[in-house]
């Protein structure tokens, strides 16, 4: 059964940086888009980027330029840089395939202050 193990949230100022890693356990790594989601405070989870097995991404519009996806197919691991980031940025931050087809894991929490 797969699994995924999200890592390295915390606490930053507006403009820092933060890199999240998310290890995948199980064959779905291999064969599947991978993408980023968050769940922003009191609101749904939302898809934040993607990135496919050979390297294509997709961003949602209000993190283009400041975020940055990548994967390591080798380990089973895919990376979120985090720069420039915003009090609006503030969320749980959860990795899965897309579409969703893994439980969800715990989520590293990113909060941003202003």
């Amino acid at each position: 059964q797969a699994q995924l193990v999200e890592a390295g949230g915390g606490l930053v100022q507006a403009g820092g940086s933060l890199r999240l890693s998310c290890a995948a356990s199980g064959s779905i790594f291999s064969v599947m888009v991978m993408g980023w989601y968050r769940q922003p405070p009191g609101t749904q989870r939302e898809l934040v980027a993607t990135i496919s097995r050979t390297g294509s991404t997709y961003y949602v519009d209000s993190v283009k330029g400041r975020f940055t996806i990548s994967r390591d197919n080798a380990k089973n691991m895919v990376y979120l840089q985090m720069n420039s980031l915003k009090p609006e940025d503030t969320a749980v931050y959860y990795c899965n395939t897309r579409p969703v087809a893994v439980g969800w894991g715990q989520g590293t929490q990113v909060t941003v202050s202003s």
